[in-house]
């Protein structure tokens, strides 16, 4: 069952056309990853999505509603969805407990504040000021709010940015572990090791227009792209692109009479495919 249903989806400003013609469609449960360059309509897709910003034209289907619903049906629709912002401003002297029960009142049918406390990992924090939490401990509490009212869907908009590298793996568990209770994830993000590990498919967007989606092993060819293998030869490193790199590594060990020195074989990795795509429409990565 779909989720987000989106058809021929247009947004323009007076100097530049934002979103060009979006066609979406994401599962129920799905980990679904918009990435682009900065400017490649990202951003204004997702707010069209959340309800906070209005479409030029289009199609739009969230949880079967318009996201552009006023009156009783807009509080239905935020009663179901969860958004979790790339930067927040919350009152930094109330403790963790204080907030998460404080905005559990907003929804109809709010999940239990202390358990979502203990499942984003926070129960040790509980009686701490948000002021005196790290990033990551602050990102958990950026997430616990996102879902405390039970969403359906949530979206998350590059949420791990200035995460060292322990804390994005433990945030990537919780959200797979979201993913696991049957909640839908839209998520932005520049990293791309991010949308590989999380995401069931992910689409690339540049100036407006969706250039492919795709799972990530298969996003733009991916997994037929000929492997490159690598190997030490008189002092240098020598290459070979091919379509059967057991072959080619057979060959070698034969030629080496067993271990080949400093082998290496890869394929492109997702970043490759993305950058190459992006560049290939004349796009800024930057």
């Amino acid at each position: 069952m779909s989720v987000i249903e989106v058809r021929g989806l247009r947004k323009s400003y007076p100097d530049t056309v934002a979103v060009d013609g979006v066609d979406l469609s994401i599962a129920q449960g799905e980990i679904f990853a918009l990435l682009g360059p900065n400017g490649a309509g990202k951003t204004t897709t997702v707010e069209i999505l959340e309800g906070f910003r209005k479409r030029d034209s289009g199609e739009v289907s969230v949880l079967g509603m318009d996201p552009q619903v006023t009156g009783h049906d807009a509080r239905e629709f935020r009663d179901r969805i969860g958004i979790v912002l790339q930067s927040t401003s919350d009152a930094g002297d109330l403790t963790v407990a204080e907030t998460m029960h404080h905005f559990s009142g907003y929804y109809a049918n709010p999940r239990n504040a202390d358990e979502v406390i203990a499942s984003v990992g926070l129960s040790e924090k509980s009686g701490s000021l948000i002021r005196t939490l790290s990033g990551g401990q602050r990102r958990r509490l950026d997430v616990g709010l996102g879902i405390i009212g039970s969403p359906e869907l949530l979206f998350l908009d590059e949420p791990t940015t200035g995460f060292d590298p322990e804390a994005r793996r433990s945030f990537w568990e919780l959200i797979n572990s979201l993913r696991n209770l049957g909640t839908t994830i839209l998520l932005t993000t520049h990293y791309l090791d991010e949308a590989e590990a999380l995401a069931d498919r992910v689409a690339v967007i540049n100036k407006g227009k969706i250039l492919e989606i795709s799972t990530p092993a298969n996003l733009g060819g991916r997994s037929t792209s000929l492997a490159r293998v690598q190997w030490e030869s008189n002092g240098a490193m020598i290459e070979e692109l091919t379509s059967e790199p057991t072959a080619v590594v057979q060959r070698l060990s034969s030629q080496f009479n067993g271990e080949i020195p400093k082998l290496i074989v890869s394929r492109p990795t997702l970043e490759d495919i993305y950058l190459e795509m992006i560049e290939a429409v004349g796009g800024s990565v930057e």
